[in-house]
């Protein structure tokens, strides 16, 4: 009896797509697995293995340019490739590895399974002088460490971990449910692919202890708030002699008394006497490398900000230096005496006879006022 065409059997045109193909087949090894035909159990399985048959020469590019060319003549695959002799779960594991992890044999990966170490974290306090000129900190970090009495095993000292016996030292078990082969973390071993009969009285077996440990940490200059810094490799230990994993510092800037950072600039704000503010003069200004003198100009105003370029940091990503923002806070006095306050009024007096000649913006605003008033009366 002759081959039928493997298009026809799959239910798919010739130019049909590599995914069209295999949605093609998966549907129809649904339909025709004899565990879901046990009454017909022969017819189904016969249905299955043409199915197999054809996927397998479809969903290989080579042999179905030399079918499409030649026909089923045109295949010349050795023993045991073309006759779908293989079991139910293998054509499934090719067929469906994608939705369950694979198909492959309980000793996937070829032994013990190791396991990488947890990553930690560290939160790093630091001034703000010593995040803009850089510093060597050392931490104090509570970590798990390889044991040094078993060296990592697990086992009692001048013993060994034994292979585990329910997954021959695969670290996964396969799990026949119905037509389906799904493969998992053997529940024995939990995936280490060994077992300790006689663990170490240290670290009873986990062959990792907790420890403190004290790492020096370089902090570069010019780092900011929310910074982080990676140590390779000293995170956790690994089990069964995996690596460790990473710790990453991440450094917070505490607030500092004077200064406020927007990346490489700093802003700051400065008290004045009403007397400088209006005489002018200078003042002494502090910045993160020393004092400097800021000539205030007579007749200053209340919230003036004077930009003192190169005054600022400079930052991790840019070693250009920023500026300083300095905000002028004129200061009302406070706790005058008697003559104090006597030759501020005649001042007051004085000066309210100038009008808008000494004091332009507030007179302009009493005139704004009134105008208000006026238009909603």
């Amino acid at each position: 009896m002759a081959k039928r065409d493997y298009y026809e059997v799959l239910g798919v045109s010739k130019s049909a797509t590599a995914d069209e193909i295999k949605k093609a087949y998966r549907r129809l090894a649904m339909k025709h697995h004899p565990d879901r035909n046990e009454d017909d159990a022969g017819a189904s399985e016969k249905k299955f293995k043409e199915a197999k048959e054809a996927y397998e020469v479809l969903k290989d590019s080579e042999k179905r340019a030399s079918y499409d060319q030649f026909g089923h003549d045109g295949l010349r695959a050795g023993p045991g490739r073309q006759g779908g002799t293989e079991g139910f779960s293998d054509i499934f594991g090719d067929v469906f590895g994608d939705i369950f992890g694979g198909g492959g044999g309980g000793r996937r990966g070829g032994g013990p399974q190791v396991f990488r170490g947890a990553d930690l974290g560290y939160e790093l306090m630091l001034d703000l002088e010593k995040a803009v000129t850089g510093d060597t900190v050392e931490i104090d970090v509570p970590t798990q460490v390889g044991c040094e009495t078993c060296k990592g095993s697990g086992a009692k000292k001048g013993t060994s971990p034994e292979s585990c016996s329910t997954c021959g030292g695969a670290g996964q078990v396969r799990m026949q449910q119905g037509f389906f082969s799904v493969q998992q973390t053997c529940p024995a071993c939990k995936g280490a692919g060994t077992t300790i009969s006689d663990p170490c009285v240290d670290c009873h077996g986990r062959g990792r202890i907790r420890k403190t440990r004290t790492l020096s940490v370089k902090v570069p200059a010019g780092v900011d708030d929310g910074d982080r810094i990676r140590l390779s490799g000293e995170g956790e230990a690994g089990r069964n002699g995996g690596p460790a994993g990473d710790l990453y510092v991440e450094l917070r800037v505490r607030k500092h008394k004077i200064f406020e950072r927007d990346g490489a600039n700093l802003a700051c704000e400065i008290p004045i006497s009403f007397v400088t503010a209006t005489l002018g003069g200078e003042v002494e200004l502090p910045t993160l490398n020393g004092n400097v003198s800021l000539k205030v100009p007579a007749g200053t105003q209340s919230g003036k900000v004077f930009r003192l370029r190169g005054k600022g940091v400079t930052t991790v990503r840019d070693p250009r230096q920023g500026d300083l923002f300095a905000q002028v806070a004129v200061e009302t006095p406070i706790n005058l005496t008697s003559e104090q306050r006597e030759l501020l009024e005649k001042f007051d007096t004085a000066v309210k006879t100038g009008g808008d000649k000494h004091s332009p913006r507030a007179d302009g605003w009493l005139d704004t006022v009134k105008r208000f008033f006026d238009r909603i009366s």
